[in-house]
């Protein structure tokens, strides 16, 4: 386990980096030793830090839920992260690129809570009966952490990705608000275009068998730290479609079909 001085100092450099825009070298490269616990263990320190400076958590994010992201990365389990306030842009609006380092997109769905979910033992029935609604969403990634090292070439790891917030940094909801059981969840599915040109597609099933079991896989692993997920709280449960690299200018919308679409457009310039 790494040191509580350790965490701290890499839950700083973290949290520096994402507000200099510039990712710092790869944790995983200065200590190999590191665990998946240590890297939770700096992101509940990066979300400390985050929270004394007056953000406030909305929610968390569920990552890797499909086997092949999972293989990419040598885990058998998702990983996950917070959503914070600030994180959450218009429908339709405008995201300030200038905000990232390297943001990429992702397609989702999210469960909005309406009563409290606490482990062990939560199932996938428990968060149907739990969720008030379900709506699309797109997810924002950045990485505040080096993706490839300029040096040796060497590839961030898992415990890179879960230090750094699981990667998050935005989300966006949008199309058409639903009951969890007026629709078949598995069968949700959605284009990802880019500029009006389709980059991704993919169905829920992807996501653990049903986006269902990534909420009540996370209400279960928090557990052990004695933290439920809260009524109100937004829930990303993890993305059905490779993440697609966004640029200035670019416009992303996600066309679900009878589920509508949800979109946003990256700034050309900061405040744009």
């Amino acid at each position: 386990m790494l040191a509580d001085p350790t965490v701290a100092d890499c839950a700083r450099r973290l949290y520096e980096a994402e507000q200099m825009r510039t990712p710092i070298r790869q944790l995983s490269l200065d200590f190999p030793e590191m665990t998946i616990e240590d890297a939770y263990a700096v992101q509940r320190a990066l979300v400390d830090l985050k929270t004394s400076d007056g953000r406030i958590v909305r929610g968390r994010k569920i990552g890797l839920t499909s086997r092949v992201m999972q293989r990419a990365v040598s885990i058998d389990e998702p990983d996950y992260g917070a959503l914070f306030d600030d994180m959450f842009f218009d429908d339709g609006g405008t995201v300030p690129a200038g905000r990232f380092i390297q943001p990429r997109v992702e397609v989702e769905l999210a469960f909005i809570l309406g009563e409290d979910l606490k482990g062990p033992g939560v199932t996938l029935y428990d968060v149907l009966r739990a969720s008030e609604y379900v709506t699309p969403a797109l997810e924002i990634l950045d990485a505040r952490v080096e993706m490839s090292d300029p040096e040796t070439g060497h590839l961030r790891t898992i415990v890179d990705t879960i230090a750094d917030n699981a990667a998050d940094a935005g989300i966006v909801l949008g199309g058409r608000v639903v009951r969890p059981h007026d629709v078949d969840l598995r069968w949700a599915s959605a284009l990802l275009l880019r500029n009006a040109s389709i980059e991704e597609s993919g169905v829920a099933a992807a996501v653990l068998n049903h986006p269902a079991n990534g909420v009540a896989w996370l209400a279960n692993r928090l557990a052990a730290h004695g933290v439920p997920l809260r009524a109100g709280e937004v829930i990303l449960a993890g993305s059905f479609t490779k993440p697609v690299f966004a640029l200035p200018g670019d416009t992303f919308v996600a066309d679900y079909g009878p589920l509508g679409t949800v979109s946003c457009t990256f700034a050309r310039e900061e405040g744009l």
